[in-house]
């Protein structure tokens, strides 16, 4: 489907303050118009991507905790995705094996598949390095790791976290990458948990960047606060995870009351426990028991699950490019439903109806703060 282009020339209210508390102007991008299964994220340098805009999510490959499947069935699920038109992966180099899954895969398609199929799939990745001296010699040798891993001559995306804020190494590694960019190396230049003072430093220090990756549900509206604006501004584009909380905005916690042992589903991966802690902060579960009673009855209404009405409800968010669904390769699989999310359209009293119950919980900006800062408390 053709994807056009809008270019936000104004805004009525003023660009977010960077931590020094300065307002700088940041120049108006052309934005990528979301529209239908794909999407670009693209950068004021001119940089273009088409991805999915549901990203098959890889961090369960990364622990037993999710279980754990043997390669060839885990590739094998792979295709299956790709062939079921959900061509994006997502995953990172510490993922476990995640990137050499993917070398993996993508060989099989090009020796397997058409070259039309070739051509769609993406491969994003994310880099996570500690907070040492970030070196030309130190950031090609990462990225070229990872090249090798995925079996490609230039990374898709290269999606940059980094950990400590008050060590400004970060802007060397985003010049390195830049430059990595620009030989060729890595197609696009994206980061992960940045927020949003970060974020303008970075553009304004003219890092390329077309997207971050940040979490976001109905659970956690965060982004739509301050970090959307400043994508509206420049053009910047959100990829979220944790849009179906781990499997928590699903049928199976609907009239269940996990504090009582033994009497609801278990929270047995780490991405129940981390999202139950997030439903905790924002509401407690009785107020979570009433956002997924809304959902079901949305989702009754239009014959879909209630996982895939959490997904479109981010979608259709501000600046919101693509959202991760979780993917358990050779162990389960959603393909149908993670498809029916594309042909979904809500309407003004659904979305209305799941704002209010969202709202009616405590906002999670005041408890932890920006996008990403809770892996920075």
């Amino acid at each position: 489907m053709a994807v056009g282009t809008s270019c936000l020339v104004s805004s009525t209210r003023p660009a977010p303050k960077t931590s020094s508390g300065r307002r700088r102007r940041l120049a108006p991008q052309c934005a990528a118009v979301v529209d239908g299964k794909k999407t670009t994220v693209r950068s004021k340098a001119g940089d273009v991507l088409e991805v999915c805009r549901v990203v098959n999510g890889m961090w369960q490959v990364s622990g037993s905790s999710w279980g754990r499947a043997e390669p060839a069935a885990a590739v094998d699920a792979m295709l299956r995705y790709a062939d079921g038109g959900l061509t994006t992966f997502d995953m990172a180099d510490i993922y476990g094996p995640a990137e050499d899954l993917y070398g993996i895969f993508i060989n099989r398609v090009r020796r397997e598949r058409p070259p039309e199929l070739l051509e769609e799939i993406k491969g994003l990745t994310k880099w996570v390095p500690p907070p040492v001296k970030m070196t030309r010699s130190y950031v090609e040798d990462n990225i070229n790791r990872s090249r090798k891993r995925m079996d490609v001559a230039a990374l898709d995306m290269l999606q940059f976290h980094w950990w400590d804020y008050s060590n400004p190494g970060y802007l060397d590694a985003l010049k390195h990458i830049t430059d990595l960019k620009e030989e060729g190396k890595i197609k696009t230049v994206a980061l992960t948990n940045f927020d949003t003072d970060r974020l303008q430093i970075i553009l304004e220090n003219g890092i390329p960047v077309v997207s971050n990756q940040v979490q976001h549900s109905i659970v956690d509206m965060r982004p739509q606060q301050r970090i959307a604006e400043l994508c509206q501004l420049t053009g910047v584009k959100l990829i979220t995870y944790g849009t179906v909380m781990g499997g928590l905005l699903t049928e199976k916690f609907l009239d269940t009351n996990v504090s009582i042992p033994f009497a609801g589903p278990p929270l047995n991966t780490p991405s129940l426990q981390k999202y139950k802690r997030m439903v905790d902060a924002w509401g407690g579960w009785s107020l979570f028991q009433a956002l997924l009673q809304t959902l079901k009855k949305v989702s009754l209404k239009h014959g879909v699950s209630i996982a895939t009405v959490a997904v479109r409800y981010i979608l259709n968010q501000t600046s919101v490019a693509g959202s991760m669904v979780g993917v358990r390769l050779g162990l389960a699989e959603h393909i149908k439903d993670t498809n029916a999310v594309f042909s979904l359209e809500l309407d003004e009293e659904d979305m209305n109806s799941i704002t209010e119950v969202s709202k009616k919980g405590r906002n999670l900006m005041d408890i932890i703060g920006d996008c990403g800062d809770e892996y920075r408390a």
